[in-house]
């Protein structure tokens, strides 16, 4: 079991330290900006949404490992996937990291679930799901930035 934890943790390092998908996405067409005021994370994310899938998503910003590796793998986790499954991810993840229990009814989260642990400190469920909350707000076409207070 330590072992696997130690893999999620270099996973983690990894994406925070690398992330995937830093980047403007031109040709977006949703756009969301995300805050959490506790850790001073910052996110602006991008989507390419057509038909109801997701193309292409993107983000820039800045924050702590665990807000931009979880922003990386969710920007990768959702390319392809219909806005349905992104919504459905959304609820898995968040179920994931708050403890609420596994993921049900939903695509499998794969690599996703290497956020596993971060229900063990309450205090970076925000930094986690910062990205999450923002997919939500750019695929619903919100104006106001997102906040996790």
């Amino acid at each position: 079991m330590s072992e696997l934890r130690e893999l999620y943790q270099e996973m983690i390092l990894d994406h925070g330290k690398k992330p995937r998908n830093c980047r403007v996405l031109p040709g977006a067409n949703r756009r969301a900006e995300g805050f959490n005021p506790l850790c001073g994370d910052r996110l602006t994310l991008w989507l390419q949404v057509e038909d109801g899938v997701v193309h292409d998503a993107a983000f820039e910003g800045r924050g702590c490992a665990i807000s931009t590796a979880s922003a990386s793998l969710m920007t990768e986790t959702l390319k392809g996937r219909t806005e349905t499954e992104a919504q459905a991810l959304f609820q898995g993840f968040h179920r994931l990291v708050t403890g609420e229990g596994p993921a049900t009814g939903g695509p499998a989260l794969g690599k996703l679930s290497v956020f596993s642990g971060v229900s063990e400190f309450p205090l970076r469920v925000k930094c986690a799901t910062l990205c999450w909350h923002t997919m939500r707000a750019a695929l619903e076409n919100r104006v106001d930035p997102v906040t996790t207070e």
